[in-house]
C-alpha cells in the first residue's frame, strides 16, 4: 500500500492540496477499490455462471440483453434494486433488517486481507491467514440470524443447516492450514506466497507436495459457500429457498452479493495457498520481458501480479462451477458423515505426512 499512498499524495499536491487531508481521506480509498471490484466481479461471475450451466446443461443462457447477453446481470440488478422490500408478519425487525448487513460485511473485510501484489495488499498482518479463517465463519452467523428472525420454517431449518455444516467442515480446512504453515514456516499470506517462490516456477507450488490437501480444502470450501453438491441450506427442493426464503429487493440482493463476492475471494485464498498466489506461470513476469527498459517496470510487475491472482480465481472458479453442473445434492446425513469421517482423518493424515516431508526435507528443523 506504500505506492498507492505515495502516488496519492503526489496526486492531491499536485492540486495545491494539503497532505494532512490526503492523510485524512486514505483510508477511504482502499474501501472505494474494494466496493468497486466486489460490484463488477460478481456482476462478470453471474454472467459467468450463467453462460457455464448453459454450456454444460445444453442451454443458451442470456443472449437477449446487450451484445452476448453481457448486459442481461445488469439489467438484473437494476430489477433487483427497485423491487420492494416486504416485511414479513411475526419476523423480528431488527435481525430480519441487520442480518443481511452482518452477511456482507464481513466479506468485504476478506477482500481487504487478500495480497493481490507484493505492494496492493490493504490489511497486512502476521497472522493474516488466520485472521481470514476467523472472519470467514462470521457469515454463519447472520444466517442463522436471518433464519430465526423470519418466522418461517423453511427459513430456520436452512439457517441451522448451514450453521451445522460450516461447523463441521470448518475443522478440516484447520487442518489443512496448518499444513500449509508448516510448509511455508508461517502464517502470513503475503510470505505464503512468497515461500512458493522458485526458480522451477510451477513445480514449486504447494499444491504438489499438498495436494491432498488441496482437495479437501475445496471441498470444505464448497461446503463453506453453500455451493453444489452443498447447498442444503437453500435446498430449494426441500425448503423453497432456505434460509433467504422471506427476504426481497435489496435485503435480498445483499445475500446475492455476499455469495457471488465470497465465491470470488474464497478461490483467490485457495490460489494464495496452493497455486503461488500473484506468482506468474512462466519463470518471469511477462513484463520483464516487454518493459524491460522501461522506468515503471515494478508498476507493471505490480500490475501483472493482480492479473495472473485473478486469472488462476477465476479458472478455479471455473471448476466450481462445473462441480455445480454436474453433481447432484447429498443428503444431510451423507454431508454430515463426510466430513467427520472422512475429510476430517484425512486432513490429519494430510497434516502428519507434510511434517515428516518438512522435517526430512529441512534437516529436522519444522
Amino acid at each position: 500500500m506504500n505506492y498507492l499512498y505515495f502516488w496519492y499524495i503526489q496526486f492531491l499536491q499536485n492540486y495545491n492540496i494539503p497532505k494532512l487531508f490526503g492523510d485524512i481521506t486514505f483510508p477511504l480509498l482502499p474501501f472505494c477499490i474494494i466496493a468497486g471490484m466486489i460490484i463488477l466481479f460478481v456482476l462478470v461471475l453471474v454472467l459467468m455462471e450463467r453462460k457455464v450451466l448453459g454450456l454444460f446443461t445444453q442451454r443458451k443462457g442470456p443472449n437477449r440483453v446487450g451484445i452476448w447477453g453481457i448486459l442481461q446481470t445488469v439489467a438484473d440488478a437494476i430489477k433487483i434494486l427497485c423491487k420492494q422490500n416486504i416485511d414479513v408478519q411475526g419476523s423480528d425487525k431488527f435481525l430480519f433488517n441487520v442480518a443481511p448487513i452482518l452477511v456482507f460485511v464481513p466479506v468485504m473485510i476478506l477482500w481487504g486481507i487478500i495480497p493481490y501484489s507484493t505492494e496492493f495488499t490493504f490489511m497486512n498482518f502476521s497472522v493474516s491467514a488466520l485472521l481470514y479463517i476467523s472472519i470467514a465463519v462470521l457469515p454463519v452467523i447472520a444466517i442463522i440470524l436471518a433464519g430465526y428472525s423470519s418466522n418461517n420454517k423453511y427459513s430456520l431449518i436452512g439457517a441451522i443447516r448451514s450453521g451445522a455444516q460450516i461447523i463441521s467442515y470448518e475443522l478440516p480446512i484447520m487442518f489443512v492450514l496448518l499444513s500449509i504453515a508448516v510448509l511455508s514456516s508461517s502464517v502470513n499470506l503475503k510470505d505464503i506466497v512468497f515461500s512458493q517462490l522458485n526458480s522451477y516456477s510451477v513445480l514449486g507450488w504447494h499444491f504438489i507436495p499438498c495436494f491432498l490437501g488441496f482437495l479437501i480444502m475445496f471441498i470444505c470450501i464448497l461446503a463453506e459457500l453453500n455451493r453444489c453438491p452443498f447447498d442444503l441450506p437453500e435446498a430449494e427442493s426441500e425448503l423453497v429457498a432456505g434460509y433467504n426464503t422471506e427476504y426481497s429487493g435489496m435485503r435480498f440482493a445483499l445475500f446475492f452479493l455476499a455469495e457471488y463476492a465470497n465465491l470470488f475471494v474464497m478461490s483467490a485464498f485457495l490460489v494464495i495457498l496452493f497455486f503461488g498466489g500473484f506468482l506468474p506461470v512462466t519463470f518471469k513476469y511477462i513484463s520483464e520481458y516487454i518493459f524491460s527498459d522501461s522506468q515503471f517496470l515494478q508498476v507493471f510487475i505490480y500490475f501483472e501480479q493482480v492479473f495472473w491472482l485473478i486469472l488462476k480465481s477465476f479458472l478455479l472458479i471455473f471448476v466450481i462451477m462445473l462441480v455445480r453442473a454436474t453433481l447432484p445434492r447429498l443428503s444431510v446425513k451423507s454431508l454430515m458423515q463426510f466430513s467427520w469421517f472422512v475429510l476430517l482423518p484425512l486432513s490429519m493424515l494430510n497434516f502428519i505426512l507434510i511434517a515428516v516431508i518438512k522435517f526430512c526435507v529441512g534437516g529436522g528443523n519444522l
